[in-house]
């Protein structure tokens, strides 16, 4: 089976909600030597991003994504145990939160994982998560960066917030800001102040890395 070939049986897997499948097919891939850092984003993730979609439209119900998502987490610990990430020295350090309000976590996670897996220490802080802890966070781990996603209009002023809140307490200077999530825009984050916008978790791992080189 050819790589790509792998890549559609990943996303197959996630959507079937067939987990002994996601398994078989990440041994397929090690055993032909494909990056698991490339397996994860362009079959794993893009499973689960196909399948939000699909939520969103109706085409699947909560149970079956959040089965999706326990699939996703179980893949991703296997591609980090093969990095063997508690060994290498980290590029830096971020956290990444889904701002209060919002209960939507799931391409928060993807992300999360993708960065994770490029020698990122990340402190993922779950969702609902307010601007106070989220400061207090990136202040108890001394992160570089803070990361918020906001998957609705009504949420997405948190991002604001926290943005005005770091630059009222005298700490903006200290962090880099990412804001992402289905509402969010450029055009949101220039607005805001943020650092920078990422469309999707691929995006975040370059623009990520790109921060962190600064």
């Amino acid at each position: 089976m050819g790589k790509e070939n792998i890549f559609e049986e990943a996303i197959q897997a996630i959507l079937d909600c067939d987990d002994d499948r996601a398994f078989e097919i990440f041994d397929e891939a090690m055993a032909q030597k494909i990056d698991p850092v490339e397996l994860l984003a362009k079959g794993y993730s893009a499973g689960m991003t196909e399948a939000g979609e699909q939520f969103v439209s109706g085409e699947i119900f909560l149970p079956e994504l959040v089965f999706m998502t326990e699939i996703m987490k179980k893949v991703t610990e296997k591609v980090e145990a093969t990095l063997d990430l508690g060994n290498t020295a980290k590029k830096g350090k971020m956290i990444i939160a889904t701002v209060e309000g919002d209960v939507h976590d799931i391409g928060k996670g993807i992300v999360a994982s993708l960065i994770k897996t490029n020698g990122i220490q990340v402190y993922d802080l779950g969702r609902e998560v307010t601007v106070d802890t989220i400061i207090e966070k990136a202040e108890e781990y001394q992160v570089d960066i803070i990361g918020t996603s906001a998957l609705l209009t009504t949420t997405m002023t948190e991002q604001r917030v926290l943005e005005e809140e770091l630059r009222a307490r005298g700490i903006r200077d200290k962090y880099k800001t990412i804001v992402g999530g289905a509402p969010v825009t450029q055009k949101w984050a220039d607005r805001i102040g943020a650092d920078a916008y990422c469309e999707d978790a691929m995006e975040a791992v370059k623009v990520v890395l790109e921060l962190l080189e600064k």
